[in-house]
């Protein structure tokens, strides 16, 4: 039986790795699913066990996972190519009959009525519909979702969102990582669902403020039209579709969508989670 932790080149999934590795988990006892053997170096020069398999290609699948493997099936980044993708990682667990498929979804699972939920919400049904024994990791927003845009922000002294003043309850994406390792290497959390976010809720005026403290800069939150955002954001580069997403996810933020906080993250990680304050003086020393 191994810990399986796919998308293990991934930001989120590198994170898991590193945690299990420091709760002293031997890495042989670590299996990484990774797409390209060759961004995994680090891994196997650890001792950990590289399974290669892409969520496009199911038949790479198949030899991804063991009996009685726990497995971390990581989201992937695609948006809009999820729901098969998942699908087909899902698959591949069942015919190997794993002991636990955690997923990594969204805050409020199927409550959660905003665009960028429809594929997660397809997900845990597909987990419930295959009878394996699961854990739902909801995670909450990552507080580097907007830490790691800061160039603009700095550039143009604002945060621009249509997100009125809506809270987001965010956390460090090592947070979410640490809870992750928590539900692989303990007990009693097959069948769960965990609401996870962080323990102090934002808006964007305070995240402006916060910046401008740090950075000694004047820095303004401008909420704008949702339609406004929307050019704004196209017209800096970002793809239609997606920038449409962005717009929704700040409509979600604005209707306190992402502003609850259940505890769960800070009970799993057995400490307070990582202040907003902390990760934004993280990423200012990056610029």
């Amino acid at each position: 039986m191994s810990i399986v932790v796919t998308g293990a080149t991934g930001r989120l999934g590198r994170l898991v790795v590193e945690r299990l590795l420091e709760t002293g988990l031997p890495a042989a006892g670590i299996a990484a699913v990774v797409r390209d053997k060759d961004k995994a170096g680090d891994l196997a020069a650890h001792g950990i066990e590289l399974r290669v398999a892409d969520y496009d290609a199911p038949a790479t699948l198949a030899a991804a996972f063991r009996t009685g493997d726990r497995v971390l099936l990581v989201s992937g980044n695609e948006v809009g190519r999820r729901v098969p993708q998942h699908a087909a990682v899902v698959a591949a667990a069942r015919a190997a009959d794993v002991a636990q498929l955690a997923y990594t979804g969204i805050l409020g699972g199927p409550e959660a009525d905003f665009e960028l939920a429809a594929e997660h919400k397809a997900t845990e049904q597909a987990i419930l519909d295959s009878g394996l024994p699961y854990t739902f990791l909801r995670n909450g927003w990552y507080t580097e979702n907007y830490t790691e845009q800061l160039a603009p922000v700095l550039e143009h002294g604002a945060v621009v969102a249509n997100a009125g003043e809506g809270r987001i309850a965010s956390a460090a994406r090592a947070d979410y990582a640490a809870a992750a390792a928590a539900v692989l290497t303990g007990e009693g959390h097959l069948g769960r669902a965990y609401e996870l976010s962080g323990d102090t809720a934002w808006s964007l005026a305070e995240y402006a403020a916060e910046v401008a403290k740090q950075s000694g800069r004047e820095i303004a939150h401008r909420n704008v039209p949702a339609e406004t955002h929307l050019e704004l954001l196209t017209g800096a580069g970002v793809p239609a579709s997606f920038a449409a997403i962005l717009v929704d996810v700040d409509r979600a933020v604005e209707r306190g969508l992402l502003a609850r906080g259940d505890g769960d993250l800070a009970r799993l990680i057995g400490r307070p989670t990582t202040p907003l304050a902390e990760t934004v003086a993280t990423a200012l020393a990056h610029h």
